[in-house]
């Protein structure tokens, strides 16, 4: 299958791409590479080395003998999008081309409205090239679990059915996101859900959890092939800082009380769960929603289990409590269902087995490229 993959030099994209492209589908990647950008005005750096995406994509081709084209650009850029999309031909599209870091959007104004303007627009532009050229193609769109918040009910995948008054419809589950990056991603579903039913296009959104680990069969090839591993607090998650923290000594900085609860999925997971969507992509008219995670815990799990994992490595391992700069939930229910990809045949790893393969010993291999200034917060949810 010819297959675009949008935002292909990115943590997920990248990823999904040499996946893909390993499994016989023939991938092409379009980024504008603005990540990069974004990393040197915020002074922060993935804590493995990351080599320039021409140089990444010529040594797949030198170990597999595999090509994945590359168009350089931005999707906000629709004559670009048409004419990138026009030589592509693609029979699916998947989307990994937006800012994706909730504290990033919380900075300030403008880097509130460079995300929502970026995700919302850029995808907009995405389903009317679809729809004006490839209207049979499929849409697979990285959704996330943070548009549902966290409700006092069980979460279900993307519809909700309800009675009132009487009477009994099906309808898309409420959205209660939790910062104007998460509100970017409710504003898609709503675009892509709208698309769909009025121009018949199919799409699947995925929602996406908290994504783990650094390592899958094809970026642990070769190092210039290696994953991205953001451990700052901008682009970085939580389980990524309690390992940096682990292997550099430094307590686990907790935020709050440690209660927030989310979904969670290793990257090999990820990749699997790309390539279940688009060979059983949606019918036309369908916008079908998953949830895209494997185990559910909390910031507290997290930390117990890097620290336990740390000692058992030998490591002096101490968790604090700092005050919490977002305005979230500490405390609360989180139930939210994860079937649908599961029936298809997604056989999960955990959390548990991968630990220490897949973060804590590559935190360890690279601590000496830790930057301790971006370590802890600056971002504040209420300024």
């Amino acid at each position: 299958m010819k297959v675009l993959v949008i935002g292909g030099d990115g943590y997920c994209g990248w990823a999904t791409a040499l996946y893909l492209s390993n499994r016989g589908h023939d991938v092409a990647i379009l980024d504008n590479l603005v990540r990069r950008h974004w990393d040197n005005q915020l002074q922060v750096e993935t804590l493995t080395p990351i080599a320039p995406i021409q140089q990444r994509i010529q040594r797949w081709y030198e170990l597999t003998g595999k090509t994945i084209d590359l168009y350089i650009g931005d999707i906000n850029d629709y004559s670009f999008l048409l004419e990138s999309m026009r030589q592509c031909e693609p029979e699916a599209v998947v989307h990994f081309g937006e800012q994706r870091s909730a504290p990033f959007s919380m900075i300030d104004r403008e880097h509130a409205v460079m995300t929502q303007a970026n995700n919302v627009l850029g995808n907009l532009n995405l389903l009317y090239v679809m729809k004006d050229e490839f209207p049979d193609c499929h849409l697979v769109k990285l959704g996330t679990m943070g548009e549902y918040g966290t409700p006092n009910i069980d979460i279900e995948e993307g519809y909700i059915t309800i009675e009132h008054n009487g009477r009994k419809d099906t309808l898309p589950y409420p959205k209660q996101p939790g910062s104007f990056y998460h509100l970017s991603k409710v504003h898609d579903s709503h675009n892509i859900h709208f698309a769909c039913k009025i121009w018949g296009l199919r799409a699947t959104d995925l929602n996406q959890g908290v994504v783990y680990g650094v390592l899958t069969e094809e970026t642990g090839m070769d190092e210039m092939l290696v994953n991205r591993l953001d451990y700052d607090e901008v682009f970085g998650t939580a389980l990524n800082r309690f390992c940096i923290q682990a292997a550099i000594g430094h307590p686990l900085t907790v935020y709050g009380k440690g209660g927030q609860t989310r979904g969670f999925l290793d990257i090999r997971d990820t990749v699997r769960c790309i390539e279940i969507a688009i060979n059983n992509p949606a019918n036309a008219g369908e916008f079908r929603v998953f949830n895209q995670f494997t185990e559910m815990f909390s910031v507290a799990d997290l930390a117990m289990k890097v620290k336990q994992a740390g000692i058992a490595m030998g490591l002096n391992v101490e968790i604090q409590n700092l005050e919490n700069p977002r305005v979230e939930l500490e405390e609360h229910y989180f139930n939210a269902k994860n079937t649908k990809l599961i029936d298809l045949g997604l056989q999960p790893h955990y959390l548990s087995d991968s630990l220490l393969d897949s973060l804590l010993n590559v935190a360890m291999k690279y601590k000496e490229r830790v930057d301790k200034k971006n370590i802890l917060p600056k971002v504040s949810w209420r300024r």
